[in-house]
C-alpha cells in the first residue's frame, strides 16, 4: 500500500488579534504580518507597535484596531458625513476628547449616580459652542456603553441634524404637537449605543410647545428607555425656552466661552435656571 501524502496544515501567521484585525482591515497583508510577528518576538515589543516601526500600517491604523478590540466606538477620519469637530468619534485619543471623559466622569458622580437620567446643556449666546460640545459630551457617553440620546431642543436655530449630517424631516416639536411618535429619533451609524431627536419642524411658538405637559411626559418616557438623555438648549439669550426644558430635565450644565461670557451673565443664568427649578450641576470653560 502506497503511503499517504501528507500536506502541512495551514498555519495562521496572526497569533495576535491585532494583527487579525490589520489584515481584516486591509491595512496590512499577511506577508507583512508575517514579518511584524517575527520583529515582536525579536524585540518582544508588541504587534502593533513593531509593524508601526516596519512602516507597514500607522498610528492610525494601531490605534483603529485597539478601538475595535476594546468595543471602543470611533470612526477613522473621512468617515461617514458627521462634522469634522465631532472630536469624539474622529479623536478619541486627543486631548480635547480626554477632557471630555473627565466632565464624563464628573457627571456621572455627581449626577447621574444620583438616580438621574436628563441634563440640559446651555450656553449664554449662539457664540459659546453649546451645541458642539453638547454633541461631543452625547459621543463619549455612548463610548462608555450608556444608552445615550441627544434631544435637539432649540426649536430656534437647530444645530444638530448638521452635526450628525440627518436629513429628518420630522423630529421633537413634531412629537410635541402629535404629529409624530418615536419613530423620529434616528440611530447615528458606527456608534450603536447612540440615537438623536432632531428638533424637527421649525415652530412659530417654541416657549409655549416646550412648556406644554406634553414636554413632561415625553421626558419621563424618555428617561425609561435611555441611561442619559441630554438636552441640547436655545442660548439663554434667546428666550425663556431654556428655562422650560431645564426645568423639565432637573439639571442643567452651563457651556461658558473663555474671554467671551461675562461672570455677570453667567449669574444672571444661574439664579433664573434655580428660579425654575433647575439645579446647576456645573459648568465647563470652553476655549476655541
Amino acid at each position: 500500500m502506497n503511503s499517504p501524502i501528507l500536506s502541512p496544515l495551514p498555519v495562521d501567521p496572526l497569533d495576535s488579534s491585532m494583527g487579525a484585525l490589520l489584515v481584516d482591515a486591509g491595512k496590512l497583508t499577511l506577508e507583512g504580518a508575517e514579518r511584524a510577528l517575527r520583529m515582536q518576538k525579536d524585540l518582544g515589543i508588541r504587534f502593533g507597535e513593531a509593524a508601526v516601526r516596519l512602516g507597514l500600517v500607522s498610528e492610525d491604523d494601531v490605534q483603529e484596531a485597539l478601538a475595535r478590540q476594546f468595543a471602543y466606538p470611533y470612526l477613522p477620519k473621512g468617515q461617514a458625513n458627521l462634522s469634522p469637530r465631532l472630536v469624539a468619534a474622529y479623536e478619541p485619543f486627543s486631548p480635547q476628547v480626554e477632557s471630555l471623559r473627565a466632565i464624563r466622569s464628573q457627571l456621572m458622580l455627581r449626577w447621574f449616580a444620583r438616580g438621574h437620567r436628563a441634563l440640559a446643556v446651555l450656553g449664554a449666546d449662539p457664540e459659546d459652542g453649546a451645541a458642539l460640545f453638547a454633541a461631543n459630551l452625547a459621543v463619549v457617553f455612548s463610548q462608555l456603553g450608556e444608552q445615550t440620546l441627544l434631544v435637539d431642543a432649540n426649536l430656534r436655530a437647530p444645530r444638530q441634524h448638521e452635526v450628525f449630517g440627518l436629513r429628518a424631516r420630522q423630529g421633537l416639536s413634531d412629537l410635541l404637537a402629535g404629529r409624530a411618535d418615536l419613530d423620529v429619533v434616528l440611530r447615528v451609524g458606527g456608534f450603536v449605543d447612540l440615537s438623536v431627536l432632531p428638533a424637527g419642524t421649525l415652530p412659530p411658538n417654541p416657549q409655549e410647545l416646550l412648556s406644554r405637559d406634553t414636554f413632561r411626559t415625553l421626558d419621563a418616557s424618555l428617561a425609561s428607555r435611555y441611561d442619559v438623555v441630554l438636552y441640547d438648549l436655545a442660548p439663554f439669550g434667546a428666550g425663556a425656552d431654556a428655562l422650560a426644558v431645564a426645568a423639565r430635565a432637573g439639571g442643567v450644565l452651563l457651556a461658558v466661552h473663555k474671554d467671551h461670557t461675562r461672570v455677570a451673565q453667567l449669574a444672571r443664568m444661574a439664579e433664573q435656571l434655580a428660579e425654575a427649578g433647575a439645579e446647576v450641576v456645573g459648568a465647563v470653560v470652553m476655549e476655541f
